[in-house]
């Protein structure tokens, strides 16, 4: 089974699970107490698999589907088979620690989903194909164009501080991603600036 499928399907099955079993989603949730004082570091990864609700869940399963079996691919021929899971577990872990040392003291913070892990994925679809057409909330545009505006929408909200998102695991995923795609194969990123140089739309 390719990587990508393996992953949604764990996801889909441990998030089904957790929305019918509390002290499950406890115990996978990242709560920064159970990190800092019982050392249960695998919550820097397990947070990826719960998610709050059926819509959350889809909306990243989806977007891990279309972009993933791309970047699969890309990982695979430079790093093996298993380059796609260390790039997405990293993106789990990279894209909630600012998070955690921000909140390592507060028993009251919370954070699930994969959001951050698959901010990585597109970012990393974008530097290889900046004008492919991406359909956001029905509506088609370039994939560069999203990033421009899902990044600054992220950092506005980030810096507002309200609500449930956590917007800043998106933006430190969303870097993440690019850096680790750029370290794999550096010729990605002349590609990426004469891409932008040539839209198509």
């Amino acid at each position: 089974m390719p990587i990508t499928l393996a992953i949604i399907a764990i996801t889909c099955i441990v998030s089904f699970m957790a929305f019918k079993n509390s002290r499950l989603l406890n115990d996978l949730i990242l709560w920064p107490p159970a990190i800092a004082r019982q050392r249960e570091y695998h919550r820097l990864v397990t947070y990826g698999l719960v998610h709050a609700d059926f819509g959350h869940l889809l909306f990243n399963m989806i977007t891990l589907f279309f972009f993933g079996r791309v970047m699969e691919g890309f990982f695979a021929a430079r790093m093996g088979p298993f380059g796609f899971a260390l790039f997405y577990i990293g993106g789990l872990v990279v894209s909630i620690l600012p998070t955690y040392l921000k909140n390592r003291g507060n028993p009251s913070y919370r954070s699930l989903g994969a959001s951050g892990a698959v901010s990585a994925v597109l970012f990393a679809f974008i530097l290889l194909a900046p004008w492919s057409r991406i359909i956001v909330l029905v509506i088609p545009m370039p994939a560069i164009v999203y990033a421009v505006l899902y990044t600054g929408y992220s950092i506005y909200m980030d810096r507002r501080g309200q609500g449930n998102v956590n917007h800043s695991a998106h933006l430190w995923g969303a870097a993440y991603g690019m850096v680790f795609t750029l370290l794999a194969e550096p010729r990605v990123l002349p590609h990426f600036l004469d891409a932008l140089m040539q839209p198509s739309f």
